[in-house]
């Protein structure tokens, strides 16, 4: 690959941090770069980044949702949508699932192809589908347990 394809972009890399020697911020590029975006794009929830009220995927609807096919194809599709509309510099090749119900967890396995360079790619992003689970109600005070 070229030194910097310029579809591709650069950008902060995620999570944001600065190199120590420059006090510059640390970027990532290409590859990487799409990497991080699909992992910012899943993440998000569509209303949370104000100037950019459309932005990201509605995965945590699903959150507390039962693991059916229904389920899975819904998740499925609302990435499919996610990635039309905000990561143009890929195409979805396929979206397959591997649960893990005794973690509360859904590893969403994503392959695509890199447009400009027809290269292929994988991701795998981690949906915890009930997360905060596993609260042992002993440690909780009395209130919270009244209450809740």
């Amino acid at each position: 690959m070229s030194e910097h394809n310029a579809f591709l972009g650069t950008g902060w890399a995620f999570p944001p941090s600065f190199a120590p020697a420059g006090q510059a911020v640390t970027l990532s590029r290409d590859e990487q770069d799409i990497h991080q975006s699909l992992t910012i794009l899943l993440s998000t929830s569509p209303g949370e980044r104000i100037m950019h009220p459309d932005y990201g995927c509605r995965l945590n609807r699903y959150m507390f949702a039962e693991l059916t096919q229904t389920t899975l194809t819904e998740v499925e599709y609302e990435i499919r949508q996610a990635i039309l509309f905000f990561e143009s510099r890929i195409d979805l090749m396929a979206v397959s699932f591997i649960p893990e119900p005794m973690q509360g967890k859904l590893m969403v396995d994503l392959d695509y192809r890199i447009v400009t360079t027809n290269t292929r790619g994988n991701m795998v992003y981690p949906f915890y589908l009930q997360e905060g689970t596993l609260v042992n109600p002993a440690l909780l005070p009395a209130r919270e347990i009244q209450d809740g």
